[in-house]
């Protein structure tokens, strides 16, 4: 399994212009997204997580994390409010037979408890806000995950904030609560390829890619209330099998949307293409070591 990148995918009212965002989700989902799988992994299996873990997604996008925590016995809920497309994929993953759309319309209106009329157990895909993730027939959540590594765009991290103000009156006291980051920039070989999405969004006044800081997790855990209680750091290597793939996958990211804004698609293409070639293996593959870091915090 080749692994794969992070992302934000902008949501449908701030949409890069020209974007197809079913093309979009299927790059993320086949190609970049599992190149966070040793986070995931390492995530998981510190935590210990199995058939006690009740665990609630924020941002779940297309759904691997949520399926590899249920392959452990988790029971899952995910909630993403950006992209219909990437739940659609998620569902699929998750729940099989069940139609994309139309079932998350369903849970959205159901005037149930819960708002979903899925057996215990069974995973749940929710398209809204952590408030529509409530189940007063269900235990609190005891794990918290915000995979998508905050502090690289404006504002994500004040983003992040809010969705946790608005999740962890979900979770039982002392629920563990993951966030996700860039390790330290001379860590990370794809911090040469993202300085592109800099450049090129400088006529936007600094709406690209910026490096990860050393506290970044750490203030968005002490803002919401947290309480750290450890952290790691993991090699998240990007791996494509070609410079077509790896720009296919970058750009399914959303980092380089303020880029393709300020300049235009054919030159974001270009820029990256030439990004790569440092990185570039003598039978055509692509490969960029990287280091991600989580924080483990704890719901007071």
């Amino acid at each position: 399994m080749t692994p794969t990148l992070v992302r934000q995918h902008s949501s449908h009212a701030g949409a890069t212009p020209h974007v197809d965002l079913r093309a979009r989700a299927r790059d993320w989902s086949e190609i970049q997204e599992r190149m966070l799988v040793p986070l995931y992994e390492a995530v998981f299996e510190r935590l210990d997580v199995g058939g006690d873990t009740r665990m609630l997604g924020l941002g779940c996008g297309s759904g691997l994390a949520l399926l590899m925590a249920a392959s452990r016995g988790a029971a899952v809920t995910g909630v993403d409010s950006r992209s219909p497309e990437l739940l659609a994929l998620a569902r699929r993953r998750l729940l099989p037979g069940v139609p994309g759309e139309p079932g998350a319309a369903e849970e959205r209106r159901s005037p149930e408890p819960g708002g979903t009329r899925a057996r215990a157990g069974t995973p749940r895909i929710i398209e809204g806000s952590p408030e529509d993730a409530v189940d007063l027939t269900a235990p609190a959540f005891n794990l918290v995950t915000a995979f998508e590594p905050t502090g690289c765009l404006p504002g994500d991290s004040e983003r992040l904030g809010g969705l946790l103000a608005r999740a962890t009156p979900l979770a039982a006291r002392g629920a563990a609560v993951v966030l996700a980051g860039w390790g330290p920039p001379e860590r990370c070989a794809t911090t040469s390829v993202l300085r592109v999405a800099t450049k090129l969004s400088e006529p936007l006044h600094g709406a690209g890619w910026r490096p990860a800081l050393r506290d970044d997790l750490e203030e968005v855990a002490q803002r919401a209330g947290l309480r750290p209680d450890g952290s790691g750091r993991v090699a998240c290597p990007f791996g494509y099998a070609d410079p077509g793939s790896a720009v296919r996958g970058l750009l399914s990211t959303g980092l380089f949307d303020a880029a393709v804004a300020a300049a235009d698609r054919e030159q974001v293409d270009k820029e990256l293409t030439e990004a790569l070639h440092p990185h570039q293996r003598p039978d055509g593959t692509v490969w960029m070591p990287n280091v991600f870091r989580y924080l483990i915090a704890r719901v007071r």
